[in-house]
This record gives structure tokens, sequence and C-alpha cells, in this order.
């Protein structure tokens, strides 16, 4: 545990909304984690509801699972890419979690009959939490859902106004990252919108240290000098978050417009200079990936706001940094294959690309259900790569199972609560489960993964643990006709029996896994198995150039050849998952 007094640094946004706040506070974690202090990140939104996991993903984008189960905003799984722990469910809280402590509290008589206002009572929650979750750490980073001004923001803004002075000036900065778009029209920035948004800040209370401007091309100086003099900030603190190729440059942006430095000199820290010869490397191979591109189908019902699959999508692009090979994500309409079949829907998507593998994410409901079985009949009938995940995973089972094993009607309970032939069914936890909320299998949970198969050869281990967020789960008893069939049961949960990760044998790499694997992948240490993936459609789009090439699963990752994450993880001490 530190010693030191914990340092906050809060962060607000203005203009509007989705403006790169969580990017922006994972970025500056790693950047003063690779100057040797020990930094944590908190996300408060200020939503009523309890938590997103109730939540649509057209409405609220991915929901991140963390290994204590807790159902979070997707800005923590930014903040676990970048900085190097793993968060909890300390690590995000909502205004529907603290007004339910505080009624909680009150109906105790905890108040001692006290009228329970607003200030202090919730503003003192959301103190204790704030407390809570930075415990131990030299650094936490607080970023504040929404946007200044939002009503629901309030009490986090009174609260966050509160904790300078109960830990001292020195302890505290202001962050606050703004828009500053470019008219083209007017062929020039506008800086009023910066300025609104700031006048509405300090209206609270709250002055910001520092501001980061969000903007398409490069902010010239005299720029920078206007907002200084308008928000009254230093002009070297004004600092350019100019848009980036990739997400993993944004730390080197950063650290060249020179937030770090003005974060340690504004907090009193004395710290070396940040090593980040890792975040280099990361770019480099994204800036000139030697083996070209790959090109994966993405086959899921939530197209329409890809931020539903954000921490798949970052997985699938830094396992391709890995591999020294651009990852092309194509994302295939489920409910547009039922109507349109298999080929034409992925040719559209692909344009004069080719489909190298295949990937089917997570999902609920019965709507675009056939689709997604359509498009495993076809990796599975053409030998291409496919990797089911969650309801990939089930997918991948009805369809082996009705074509495979000959088990006419083969569904999911999700999918036909009446049907007679559920291979995919309701776990037995789930069936009195009346509250939905927060009620999943949720979190981390062991494998043992039987030894000689893919999986196993891939994990180079026989135990595991993954993160779960699902209800559903592969029916026992038709666990032995699948497997007469040909199926592979490569991994089971020793508490439940529970299966976990399937395989198909003769078939260059087709495997379905309950759990989620992309919550563990980060692009200093990626997942196995979307290493194992990459590699297989690498192979899969040389095959088609060069056939009779040797397959994956008789020289799997053989030296683990030229990857340059090797590099990238020894210079930070990075290990695999």
């Amino acid at each position: 545990m530190s010693s030191r007094p914990t340092k906050y640094i809060f962060v607000t946004g203005g203009v509007v909304s989705s403006i790169g706040k969580g990017l922006s506070c994972a970025s500056l974690g790693a950047l003063l984690e690779a100057r040797g202090l020990k930094v944590t990140a908190l996300k408060l939104d200020p939503y009523i509801n309890v938590d997103p996991g109730t939540m649509s993903p057209f409405q609220h984008g991915e929901v991140f699972v963390t290994d204590d189960g807790a159902e979070t905003d997707l800005d923590l799984g930014h903040y676990e890419r970048f900085i190097g722990m793993k968060m909890s469910k300390l690590n995000n809280f909502t205004t529907g979690q603290v007004y339910e402590t505080v009624i909680a509290n009150e109906r105790r008589g905890d108040y001692l009959g006290r009228t329970v206002q607003v200030i202090p009572h919730v503003t003192d929650e959301i103190k204790r939490r704030i407390f809570l979750g930075s415990k131990g750490f030299d650094i936490c980073i607080v970023e504040i859902g929404g946007t200044v001004g939002d009503i629901e923001s309030l009490p986090f803004l009174e609260a966050i106004r509160q904790m300078r002075a109960d830990v001292g000036s020195e302890n505290v900065l202001y962050m606050h990252v703004t828009l500053v778009p470019y008219i083209n029209a007017a062929n020039e920035f506008k800086t009023k919108p910066t300025q609104h948004s700031v006048k509405e800040l300090t209206g609270f209370g709250i002055l910001p240290g520092i501001i980061i401007c969000r903007s398409e091309k490069k902010l010239d100086p005299q720029l920078k000098q206007k907002i200084s003099h308008f928000c009254n900030v230093n002009e070297n603190c004004v600092i350019n978050a100019v848009d980036v190729e990739t997400i993993y440059e944004l730390p080197l942006v950063l650290h060249e417009e020179g937030l770090d430095d003005r974060v340690v000199e504004l907090l009193n820290i004395w710290t070396g200079a940040p090593n980040l010869k890792a975040w280099k490397k990361i770019v480099a191979a994204h800036k000139n990936p030697k083996r070209g591109e790959v090109t994966i189908a993405m086959v899921g019902k939530y197209v329409d706001l890809t931020e539903s699959y954000k921490s798949l999508t970052e997985a699938l692009i830094h396992t391709g940094l890995d591999s020294n090979c651009r990852v092309q994500i194509v994302f295939v309409d489920s409910e547009k294959i039922e109507k349109e079949g298999v080929e034409k829907t992925f040719a559209e998507a692909a344009g004069t690309s080719s489909i190298d593998a295949i990937l089917t994410p997570g999902g609920f409901g019965v709507r675009g259900s056939e689709g997604k079985i359509a498009a495993a009949r076809y990796a599975r009938e053409n030998n291409i790569p496919y990797f089911g995940i969650c309801l990939g995973m089930q997918v991948a089972v009805i369809e082996f199972a009705r074509n495979v094993a000959g088990i006419t009607g083969a569904t999911s309970r999700e999918f036909d609560p009446e049907t007679k032939n559920a291979v995919i069914d309701l776990m037995e936890s789930q069936k009195n489960v009346e509250q939905k909320g927060g009620s999943m299998r949720l979190g981390a949970y062991p494998c043992d993964i039987q030894p000689k198969t893919l999986t196993s050869r891939i994990y180079e281990s026989e135990s595991i643990s993954e993160r779960h967020r699902h209800r559903f789960e592969f029916n026992n008893r038709y666990r032995q006709i699948l497997e007469e069939a040909g199926m592979v049961l490569a991994g089971i949960c020793p508490s439940n029996n529970l299966v976990e990760i399937v395989e198909v044998p003769n078939h260059p790499w087709y495997i379905g896994v309950q759990f989620h694997p992309e919550f563990k992948s980060t692009p200093r240490a990626p997942h196995p198995l979307f290493k194992s993936f990459i590699r297989a459609a690498l192979e899969h789009r040389d095959l088609k150039k060069t056939p009779g090439k040797l397959s994956l699963k008789k020289d799997l990752d053989k030296n683990g050849a030229s990857d340059p994450s090797r590099e990238i993880n020894k210079a930070l001490g990075a290990s695999s998952v």
C-alpha cells in the first residue's frame, strides 16, 4: 500500500457527449503509470439506472464485466487496456447505486431523524465511494460521465468541488475535456463552445487547471493562447488531443503536448521520465504491418452501433498488432443473412476483400439468431476459421446439433420456450430469477481444459479463469449425442459441470467459448485465443493464395515468429493472459 496521500484528477466533459473523456483518462493513466506511479481510475455515471446491465446496447453500448462480476461502463475496458491493473465494482458507480445506499441508510435510521438531502447526504455518499475506490493508490483519475450542465450530474460536480477542501488543494486537479470544432464554411476553428463550457463549469465552483481540446486537425499556438486567456488557464495547460490513426497513439500525442509534465507539476509529484517504449512499438506495428491485412467478418445484431462490441474490436485490432498485420473488421447484420443468404451478405459487406475468418459475438434474444446459425454453418462447411463467443458458441452448438448430429428442431430455450430439443437451456440457477438486473452468471469462473485439444495448446494450460455474462448454457442432456457426432467438449467448469468450450475437429480452426475472453485482452498482452484466431485467419488468407500450406493445428504458434508483442511485453514486463 502507498504511504503517500492519494492525488485526485477529476475529469469533466463539455460541449458534446462521447467527446473522449474515457480515452483521455486511460491515456493519462498510462503516462503516469509509465512514470512509476500506482494509478487507478473511476467512472461516475450520473444516470439513475443501478448499472448498465439492463440497458439496450443501442442505448449504452458495451457492458464491460469485471472479475468480481460487476456490469460496468465500457470506459472501464479502456482503463484496463491502458493501465496495468484490473478494474472492480469499486471503479464504477451510478446515481442509482448512490441513491439506493442513501435510501437504505435512511430506512435503517442511520441519519438519526434528520431530513435527507442532496447536500450533504448524497454528496457524502459519492465522496465515500471515491475514497473507497482510490485507497492505496498514488493517483486516482475520476471521470464524471455526461456533459457539464446536465441536470443529473449536478450532485457529482458538487461532490468533486467539495473534495478540494476535504483532501487539500495540493492533492486535487480538475481537468476539462472539450471540443474545438472546425467549421469548413468559415475555414476556421471555433473556440466559443470551449469558452462557454468552461464558464459553465466555473459557475459550479470548479476551475479547471488543464483543458484538453479535442479537434480534427492540430491547433495552432494562437488558438491555444486565445483559449488560455478566455478560460483562465496557463497556455501550456491547453492540451490538444488531435484525432489519431489508432487510440493507442493517444498517450504519445498527449505526452508530446506535455500533459503528464503539467499534471506532475500542478500536483507537485516527483517522478522520472516516462518509459514509453512499449507504446511506441505498438504504434509502429500499427503503421507498418509487415504481413498485410486480414479481414474478419463479425456477425452480430447490434452492428448499427459498433460500440456494442468495443472490447471485441479492440481485442482484434491489438492482436493484429501482435501478429504484425492490420485487422479489417467487417460488421455483418445477422438479420440480413436471414433475408439474403450468407454468401451474398458477406460479399456485399466485404466489398473487394474476401472473408478470412468469422467471429460471432454475444447477444440476447431471438432476433437475428438464424442468421448467426447460418454463418456458423457456412464457416464449418467451408473450412473458414470460426470464433464463437457466448451466444456465438451457443449458435455453433445449435448448428452442429441440427446439421451434424441430426437433432431435428435443435435450438435454444431463449429462442423457443416451447422447444422439445433445447440443446441450449436456461441455467438451473436462473430458473427462479425474477429481478433481471445483476442476476446473470457474472464475473470470473474457473475452467478445466481437456488435454490434447486445440484449446489446451493455445492456452498452454489445463486450468484457466475467464469472465462470463449469460443466463443460458449448453444442455448436458445432449453431451453424449453431440460428442458421438464429433463435437469436442474442450472446456468444463469444475464447480457446476458446465460446458465452457467446444471445438469442431477436422477443421482448421473452429472454437466456441461461453465466456468473454475479449475482456482480458490488452495491447500489451493480447489474449491467447485471439492471437491464435488471427494467425488462423492469416493462414486461411495465405492458403487461398498458396494451397497446401501446413495447417495451423499441426504447426500451432511454432516459434511465435516475428511478433512485435514479445518486445512490447518485455519492455513493460507484461505477462500473457
